[in-house]
């Protein structure tokens, strides 16, 4: 028997020639359904590993955001009270920041436009704050006051 089938294989004939052609040809080229669902696995399971690496990250980042962004707005509101020598009231809020003041010291406002926090929400601002002149806060990931983690208060250094 083997030497039949080593005969086959170094026959030169027309018909080993042909046997060989319709062999090649019936061979199927594509994925078995193994190969797929093991790539599938592979798939999946670095999906996993980098989601449970990524996602906790948004939150510290978006944390740093807001501490970032009230340090820029702290900035502001020191510039804006050497020039006018006090803090805008309660009243006026943040937004005395984007309106030039009455002086003619400055032509623009201390910023281009009022910042929001990472989730969409306004900056508060309280004069006099908790932790001196003035206080600039996000409410963090819940909106309301308080809270912990991701949802505590983020105030300014």
């Amino acid at each position: 028997m083997l030497r039949l089938f080593f005969n086959l294989l170094t026959d030169t004939s027309r018909a080993a020639v042909r046997f060989r052609r319709k062999a090649v040809r019936t061979q199927r080229n594509g994925f078995t359904l193994v190969e797929m669902m093991v790539t599938l696995f592979i798939l999946a399971l670095l999906t996993t590993v980098v989601a449970i690496n990524v996602l906790p990250n948004q939150d510290k980042a978006m944390v740093q955001k807001a501490r970032a962004d009230i340090a820029v707005l702290g900035q502001a509101m020191e510039t804006y009270r050497l020039d006018n020598l006090t803090y805008p009231d309660a009243g006026a809020g943040l937004q005395a920041l984007v309106t030039p003041p009455s002086t003619e010291a400055r032509r623009d406002g201390y910023i281009k436009k009022l910042p929001k926090d990472p989730w969409n929400r306004p900056y508060q601002y309280s004069m006099p704050g908790k932790n001196g002149a003035f206080d600039i806060y996000s409410l963090g990931a819940d909106g309301a006051p308080g809270g912990e983690n991701e949802n505590a208060d983020i105030y300014g250094d």
